[in-house]
């Protein structure tokens, strides 16, 4: 058995050699690229190493990216979100220089104008040719800068659009970054983001609760039937919490077989009761398999409730909350617990000694 120290003696070992190994095939270095022959080198996915040594040395970044979403979303994403930038960039430089040729334009206009008025003003411009011949120039000057300006308004206009898109594209990255691809809820960093806002906000803090919930016995469930169902039992649990909050309730899968809900606008008793529904809902449901008959029920979840007024920060709240559902487990599970002051954490727990 290694010793921690051993372990980090041999991570510059390995970063070494991939490395080499990616400047010898000509690969870039980039996190993305790095990510890819890292495991490979590891040889946890012996498809993956199989692929990108059938690219040899010559593998282009295309290619290697259509690895990387193959087998990593997230870079997938990451891909997507630089090629985004990029475009948003060239955009805006696009633009910069369309304001800065309307801005020309209009100076040498300015002047056009500034020699037409020092002409016809003068004493000596007393002919109609020169009156006539200024005019004539103000005409067409402004005639070709209305043109160009119209030209100009379009082509902003369609600038515009295609930023909107791009910015559309950034949402939809940032709404899948913050998606939990199994439940389609939202995931851990999602929920970290709304949970620190509570406590930017004294109204939300003063009406706001946390539901954290565990599925009970999920270890036996993998177990027995195999993680397949299990997947599909969490996606089950997640529609049952969804469809049974309201809109605007933000509910995540914040690990494993746990979800948290965040209740603004909530009092201790409603947070209490939506709960207690939840529960009373998904005990209810039928996790049956059609083809077979299967009974992979009942399932049943335990909740844990704290109030924001009850913490001192997000981390704090969060704390309360699972202490509560460790004493929903600890009770005797399929219940709802409200933390109350006194409550203790047993010190050093492991969550699996009451997830089987």
């Amino acid at each position: 058995m290694q010793t921690a120290n051993s372990g980090k003696a041999q991570t510059p070992d390995i970063a070494a050699q991939v490395t080499h190994a990616m400047r010898m095939m000509g690969v870039a270095p980039i996190p993305r690229n790095y990510e890819l022959y890292y495991e490979a080198y590891l040889g946890s996915n012996p498809q993956l190493s199989k692929e990108l040594a059938a690219l040899g040395s010559r593998a282009t970044q295309d290619e290697l990216d259509a690895i990387g979403a193959q087998y990593f979303s997230h870079i997938h994403r990451s891909t997507g979100i630089e090629r985004a930038h990029t475009t948003l960039a060239a955009k805006l430089a696009e633009l910069v220089t369309l304001l800065k040729d309307e801005q020309y334009a209009l100076e040498n206009y300015n002047k056009v104008l500034d020699e037409a008025y020092v002409n016809i003003v003068s004493k000596s411009a007393s002919s109609a040719d020169i009156l006539r011949h200024a005019i004539g120039i103000l005409t067409e000057a402004t005639a070709e800068t209305m043109s160009q300006g119209k030209e100009r308004v379009q082509t902003v206009v369609q600038k515009s659009f295609e930023m909107e898109v791009i910015r559309q594209e950034l949402d939809e990255y940032k709404r899948i970054a913050n998606t939990d691809s199994l439940t389609r809820l939202a995931n851990r960093r999602a929920f970290d983001d709304n949970l620190a806002a509570v406590y930017n906000n004294e109204h939300l803090r003063n009406f706001t609760g946390l539901l954290v919930a565990d599925i009970d016995h999920f270890k036996k469930v993998n177990d027995t039937f195999g993680h397949p169902v299990g997947d599909k039992i969490l996606a089950t649990v997640g529609g049952v919490l969804r469809a049974n909050l309201r809109r605007e309730a933000f509910v995540a899968r914040t690990g494993g077989e746990e979800f948290a809900i965040i209740l603004g606008d909530s009092t201790q008793e409603e947070c209490l009761q939506i709960a207690d529904r939840i529960r009373t809902v998904l005990a209810a449901t039928p996790f049956r398999n059609s083809k077979t008959g299967v009974n992979y029920g009942p399932i049943t979840l335990s909740v844990g409730v704290c109030m924001a007024t009850a913490a001192e920060d997000p981390v704090d709240l969060y704390n309360k909350a699972d202490i509560a559902l460790y004493s929903a487990k600890n009770g005797g599970r399929n219940k709802t617990v409200l933390f109350e002051d006194g409550m203790r954490k047993e010190s050093g727990r492991n969550w699996l000694i009451y997830r089987r």
